[in-house]
């Protein structure tokens, strides 16, 4: 079935190599692979340190050791013979030790979401150029419809709305709406708020 599918349909076919795998997946595997390739020495220790502080071995593993930190340097160990503590309660040696992980730990994880966001931008903007590539070539595909309606002459039957369509999208003039219709939108003042009896606020 799908070999008939495809002798029928040769854009189809062409569209998939000898694996079996969809060219779109295969672009999109490519560029994910040159932005990983594209990352620095550091962002790809901050990824690596990230992947391996988010999972149970590594909150496990400080389980074990704070447990045995403790259980060490408790009251209870001070009773061996011949033992002496090395960081007795407070535990102050283990507070700094801690909290000194805690700082490049959270390091590491801001440049790997410096990175992560750096990709979603980069993945926003191909995905916004696009959307304005498929909205144009939908309008030129509405103008020769347009074109063809009117050479036959049925063009009259087509409301405002269906001739404005036709027309190119004002990008611009869109966001510029939209800025002002969300609230609080970045980069706008919020309007003032009319008060009942149609009184607006000072």
């Amino acid at each position: 079935m799908r070999a008939a599918q495809l002798d029928r349909w040769p854009d189809v076919a062409s569209a998939t190599d000898e694996s079996g795998l969809p060219l779109n997946v295969q672009r999109v595997a490519k560029l994910e692979e040159e932005q990983l390739r594209a990352r620095s020495i550091s962002e790809r220790i901050a990824a690596a340190v990230t992947r391996a502080a988010g999972t149970a071995t590594f909150a496990i593993a400080h389980l074990v050791w704070f447990t045995a930190w403790i259980v060490v340097n408790s009251t209870w160990a001070r009773g061996i013979e011949r033992f002496d503590p090395f960081d007795p309660f407070p535990f102050n040696l283990l507070t700094m030790l801690v909290s000194l992980e805690a700082i490049f730990l959270s390091i590491w994880i801001l440049i790997s979401q410096n990175q992560m966001t750096r990709q979603a931008d980069r993945r926003a903007h191909l995905d916004l150029q696009i959307n304005l590539l498929a909205e144009q070539e939908s309008t030129a595909t509405l103008r020769i419809v347009h074109d063809i309606a009117e050479h036959l002459g049925i063009g009259g039957r087509a409301s405002r709305r269906d001739r404005a369509l036709v027309e190119e999208t004002d990008i611009e003039r869109l966001a510029s709406r939209m800025d002002e219709a969300l609230p609080d939108a970045p980069g706008t003042v919020p309007s003032a708020q009319p008060r009942p009896g149609g009184m607006a606020s000072p």
